[in-house]
């Protein structure tokens, strides 16, 4: 991997860059990651339905949180999507 640069280079020159297709590789070190702020709530569940999260993250051998994460994600997903078609039959 080339060495990073040592000018400073303005983020949009190196969007211009990339948009030429030049390499812009050197002007990365790799070491910066996002970091998504995590807010902690708290959230009320039946009996029954913890059971049956339970049942499902025990199947896929998740945590009860990344069970209710992956299922939230799913729904909130399938949500966006049939938001999207119907605003795309709406405009036709």
């Amino acid at each position: 991997m080339p060495k990073t640069s040592s000018k400073p280079i303005d983020a949009e020159e190196i969007a211009q860059m990339a948009d030429q297709g030049q390499d812009i590789s050197a002007h990365f070190t790799n070491e910066f990651t996002v970091k998504r702020l995590v807010q902690r709530v708290n959230v009320d569940f039946t009996s029954p339905m913890l059971k049956e999260l339970d049942c499902e993250a025990e199947t896929l051998n998740v945590s009860r949180q990344a069970i209710i994460k992956t299922m939230l994600r799913e729904a909130l997903d399938r949500r966006y999507l049939a938001k999207q078609a119907r605003q795309a039959r709406q405009a036709r």
